[in-house]
């Protein structure tokens, strides 16, 4: 299994913010804090470096003491642009991205995603949660949780280049490992993303 120090991971927050009405969202506070400080609070104890990807306020970002890099691409391309620059700029053999708006993931998120991948030949683990639809509930990968080999750069710059804008079509080029996040202890809320203001407000009431 990767050690701690083998992974730095990448919060993800460059996005526009459009169903935030073009708000920065990494900045938007949950439990009095902003969103990113959450995520870089919550996943700094499971691996050896943290780096920020933002492309609005970076002084602010700047200040929760990490470094904090944007896109290399214009016009908020989405997270696989994150991706890249998470890869570029990764010094360790794993890179592992977390989105700045799931404030409650899992406090063992890289090592379960490390165990699996050492236990399979695969170049990426994605997280797999339960999600409510109607009255089922399914389980669905989370496609910007993802602990990546760092020597997918050139694959993922060759397929951006190309056009290419979708994780799932990029991962599904390589061998990859689904990790369920279901265990008895799991909280179900782990992966709950909050895309809107309404969102965000309703899983702080929870």
């Amino acid at each position: 299994m990767a050690s701690r120090n083998d992974i730095t991971a990448l919060v993800l927050a460059g996005g526009r913010g459009a169903r935030m009405g073009g708000l920065d969202k990494g900045l938007q506070t949950f439990r009095s804090k902003p969103l990113a400080l959450h995520a870089l609070e919550r996943i700094r104890p499971q691996v050896g470096g943290v780096m920020i990807n933002a492309n609005r306020h970076l002084p602010t970002y700047a200040a929760f003491g990490v470094p904090v890099w944007p896109d290399s691409m214009p016009d908020y391309p989405g997270p696989l642009a994150g991706f890249l620059t998470g890869l570029t700029h990764c010094d360790s053999p794993y890179l592992l991205t977390v989105p700045c708006d799931s404030p409650l993931f899992p406090a063992d998120l890289a090592q379960r995603l490390s165990q699996a991948m050492e236990h399979s030949p695969a170049d990426i683990a994605m997280a797999l949660a339960p999600e409510t639809e109607g009255k089922e509930v399914v389980m669905r990968p989370q496609p910007v949780f993802c602990l990546l080999r760092v020597q997918l750069v050139d694959s993922l710059q060759a397929f951006i280049r190309g056009g290419g804008r979708k994780i799932d079509a990029w991962t599904a080029q390589h061998p990859s490992v689904l990790v369920a996040f279901d265990q008895p202890g799991d909280d179900p809320r782990a992966f709950c993303n909050t895309n809107t203001l309404d969102e965000l407000h309703a899983l702080e009431r929870a």
